[in-house]
């Protein structure tokens, strides 16, 4: 079992910069393709970003050029860094990781962590 932590969430202005952090624990990180979806208020949750264990990416469009994904295995932890926020990201960020990185895009991971509330709010 795969047991993730987000952390970093919280209000700020549109134009700023947050980074999530996400801290896996229970299995051997580095054999897992971990990735960010979110869940705006309303809304189904969908899939942002994710990196394979080889480090290939995949960015939702309407992140890309601002969001950020990347891991480091040495300490079990995956990074969402997001710039130029707007409103429209306002949403609960969730990390997820699976065996499958087609299962993370696909927003089907077996493991998920409780989830972060990101506000973009003037």
């Amino acid at each position: 079992q795969v047991q993730l932590v987000e952390s970093g969430g919280g209000l700020v202005q549109p134009g700023a910069s947050l980074r999530l952090s996400c801290a896996a624990s229970g299995g051997v990180f580095s054999r897992y393709a971990v990735g960010w979806s979110r869940q705006a208020p309303g809304k189904q949750r969908e899939s942002v970003t994710s990196i394979s264990t080889g480090g290939t990416t995949n960015v939702r469009a309407s992140v890309k050029g601002r969001f950020t994904i990347s891991r480091d295995n040495a300490k079990n932890t995956v990074y969402l860094q997001m710039n130029s926020l707007k409103p429209e990201d306002t949403a609960v960020y969730y990390c997820n990781a699976d065996l499958s990185h087609l299962k993370v895009i696909m927003g089907t991971s077996d493991y998920w962590g409780q989830g972060t509330q990101v506000t973009v709010s003037s």
